[in-house]
This record gives structure tokens, C-alpha cells and sequence, in this order.
């Protein structure tokens, strides 16, 4: 397997074994960083999260739909500092309604079941981000890029 392949295959295994990610948004005079679950398409190029709309994360992105999330694998231990792997996603989030919510929630729901009452609730938004860009960090200092044409 060369470095293209492996890494690639890293960096899905991240987006697919992982349910949490950290969401960054523009919260005006600072970003603001919050914990999400997600799911995301097996080609890589969108990514479902859920939130509540009386949130900060909900009230800032109707200000500003650039987002960044880090997913990544880390245990807490020494090892981290060479076996770890860190992706940072970026793109731009889009509340979904209608036929679009409901094919979205689909696979959002694939990968939490657990999290159906949640999503059902009228309050709660279910956003894609359509995803620009990941930069892939393994062995504490490789990068790959990632760049998906809109």
C-alpha cells in the first residue's frame, strides 16, 4: 500500500469510526468551538451534523456558514504523539429542510440510531457541510491534502 492509499484509508477510517467531532464557528469577535456528532458521505464530500436552533453554534452560523471541524483518534496516552491522526474539515454548512433533511438524516441516523428523538424534535437543526477541504495530520507532522472541487 503506498502513502496515498494508506493515508486515505486513515482518513476515512477517522470520519467513519469516530461519532464526535469538534465544530468551529464564528462567534464574531472570536471562534467558538463546540462538540458535535456526525456522520458524513462515504466519498467524503459532506458531512451531517445536529444542534438545537437556541444554540450559539445554531446562532452562528446564521451568520457566517464557513465551518472547520477536527476529527481525530487520540487516546490520551504518549502514543498519541506518533500513531494519532488528526483531520481538519473544512466547507461551508447549510441547514437542510424538506426531501434534503430527510435523505441527510438518513445517514446521519445510519451511524446514531440513538440520537432519532433528538433529531425529531421541531427545535433541532440538521445542517451538511459541504466540504471543501481536509488536511489529514499523521505521526504528529505528516500532512496530506485533500481539496474537492464545489
Amino acid at each position: 500500500m503506498n502513502d496515498t492509499t494508506e493515508n486515505w484509508s486513515i482518513l476515512q477510517g477517522l470520519c467513519t469510526d469516530q461519532y464526535l467531532a469538534v465544530l468551529a464557528t464564528d462567534a464574531g469577535a472570536a471562534p467558538y468551538a463546540s462538540l458535535v456528532a456526525f456522520a458524513v458521505t462515504p466519498d467524503l464530500r459532506q458531512l451531517y451534523f445536529a444542534t438545537p436552533r437556541a444554540t450559539r453554534k445554531w446562532s452562528n452560523l446564521a451568520g457566517n456558514r464557513q465551518v472547520a471541524l477536527l476529527v481525530d483518534n487520540r487516546s490520551n496516552q504518549v502514543a498519541d504523539f506518533s500513531r494519532a491522526a488528526a483531520a481538519t474539515i473544512l466547507g461551508t454548512a447549510q441547514e437542510l429542510r424538506g426531501d434534503e433533511r430527510e435523505a441527510g438524516l438518513a445517514i446521519y441516523l445510519a451511524k446514531h440510531p440513538h440520537l432519532a428523538e433528538f433529531t425529531a424534535a421541531p427545535s433541532c437543526a440538521l445542517f451538511r457541510v459541504q466540504v471543501a477541504s481536509i488536511y489529514l495530520v499523521t505521526r504528529f507532522q505528516n500532512v496530506m491534502e485533500y481539496h474537492f472541487p464545489p
